[in-house]
């Protein structure tokens, strides 16, 4: 890790924001899924639809807006720097945009719960604002590492304050003016990059970022949607400092990180039949349909259009005999956020599965390489942890067990061993499943109308 920048001082850390698990899930063993299930919108662009129509001039309209907590979070950021923001209502949201200098300073910090898309954008969009601000998470966000974007944004000329650690809270102070910076990233990271672009909308000349690996690309489809010229240039894209935003209508497809408990879930259990619509096919998201269909899934792509800046389409998928795969390089950074529920197509095909070059997982909401090794490991699912990922021993014909799986509160954690269940001859008790509402409201009703035996129980 590297050390604090100069530019930048310590906090305290915070205590904790977290409080005791209320819900868990009880899952019974066996069932399939069939028919059609709309999932919510997706989150990423659910989150950048409010912050750029916040920027924007003039009123944005968005549909399939995702009413989960993380998106929610961020609505009320904004709410709270004076946006008048319509909504939601049944997904619909409208914006009234204030321009690239119209926030205003909070009253109050800014909590954003456990969103750390949240967290790492705004701090890019509020280093360049007039006023001071503080942002502040749950126990878990709070632990996240945040000099990835603080560093790179003290080369900007931000002044942010963090934990020792490097952590939450980010403590955010106005400077005259910030300054155009070309920086190449060490990790891949979407995040960093859109808090980068966001802040070079501030800052003087032109940003660039460049990164060593593909990832989502929402917030360059976004600008562009508003009227903010993008420049690519291979792995590097730029935004040029002062670039105004003009008012755009932004339709949210639903997201294909929730589809992803779905698309296992209906491949791995008997005979099983779901139709998703309008999945967001964006190409730096589609990792888990490319491994899926490495490791033998049966993936049915129809209706392909395009939904505004993003491509959607339905996805049919039906039971089919996985086998295990070393999961390509490649195929990582566009599958980051699926790998919970990959995880658990690993465990139930045949043969061995291995992922390397996901050192990523271990910053998430929670470790999920150690937390999705000690779960499967409860359900007999024998494992390698690796310092980058993990070594899976698939259980191809053989059920897998019932038991107890402590999520972490890693709402993707949770979805992933509800639907490890299918495959179960024994119930599974999910714990801690609190979180699921930051990216999937409904998740547990949803399911249960596909055909998972599936409960929401009080902790």
């Amino acid at each position: 890790m590297a050390a604090v920048p100069e530019s930048s001082t310590v906090l305290n850390a915070i205590p904790s924001h977290g409080s005791a698990p209320t819900r868990r899930f009880h899952v019974a063993p066996g069932g399939t899924l069939r028919g059609e299930v709309r999932v919510p919108g997706d989150k990423s662009i659910s989150h950048r639809a409010i912050m750029l129509g916040a920027l924007a001039d003039g009123d944005t309209e968005v549909t399939g807006f995702l009413e989960g907590a993380d998106s929610l979070a961020t609505l009320a950021a904004f709410r709270a720097m004076g946006v008048q923001i319509d909504g939601p209502e049944a997904g619909h949201v409208r914006i009234r945009g204030v321009g690239l200098h119209g926030l205003k300073a909070p009253g109050a910090p800014l909590d954003v719960g456990n969103a750390g898309t949240a967290m790492r954008l705004l701090c890019g969009l509020l280093a360049g604002q007039r006023f001071a601000s503080t942002l502040v998470g749950d126990a878990s966000l709070s632990r996240r590492p945040m000099r990835r974007v603080t560093e790179p944004l003290a080369r900007m000329g931000a002044s942010i304050e963090t934990t020792a650690a490097g952590t939450a809270p980010l403590a955010i102070r106005p400077v005259p003016q910030l300054a155009a910076i070309d920086y190449v990233m060490p990790v891949a990271s979407a995040q960093v990059k859109s808090c980068l672009l966001l802040a070079g909308l501030y800052a003087d000349g032109e940003t660039c970022v460049t990164e060593p690996a593909v990832t989502r690309d929402h917030t360059e489809r976004m600008l562009a949607t508003f009227g903010c010229p993008v420049r690519r240039e291979g792995a590097k894209v730029c935004v040029r400092g002062g670039s105004r935003l003009a008012a755009a209508p932004v339709a949210v497809p639903a997201d294909i990180s929730s589809a992803a408990f779905f698309l296992v879930g209906a491949s791995i259990a008997e005979d099983a039949d779901l139709t998703l619509p309008a999945v967001g096919l964006n190409p730096t998201r589609i990792g888990v349909l490319n491994i899926l269909e490495a490791m033998g899934a049966r993936l049915d792509i129809a209706n392909r259009h395009d939904s505004g800046a993003e491509p959607v389409a339905d996805i049919r998928v039906r039971s089919a005999r996985l086998s295990g795969i070393e999961i390509p390089a490649d195929q990582v950074p566009l599958a980051i956020d699926e790998f919970p529920a990959l995880f658990i197509a690993a465990a139930c095909a045949d043969g061995e599965t291995l992922l390397t070059g996901a050192e990523e997982l271990r910053v998430k909401e929670s470790d999920r390489i150690a937390v999705m090794a000690a779960g499967l490991a409860a359900l007999g699912v024998e494992t390698e942890v690796l310092p980058d990922g993990i070594r899976i021993q698939g259980r191809g014909d053989r059920p897998l067990g019932g038991g107890s799986i402590d999520s972490h509160g890693d709402h993707r954690i949770a979805m992933a061993f509800a639907m490890a269940a299918l495959r179960a001859e024994a119930p599974v008790l999910v714990q801690d499943c609190d979180n699921v509402d930051t990216s999937f409201p409904g998740f547990a009703v949803l399911a249960a109308g596909a055909g998972l035996g599936i409960e929401e129980q009080p902790a």
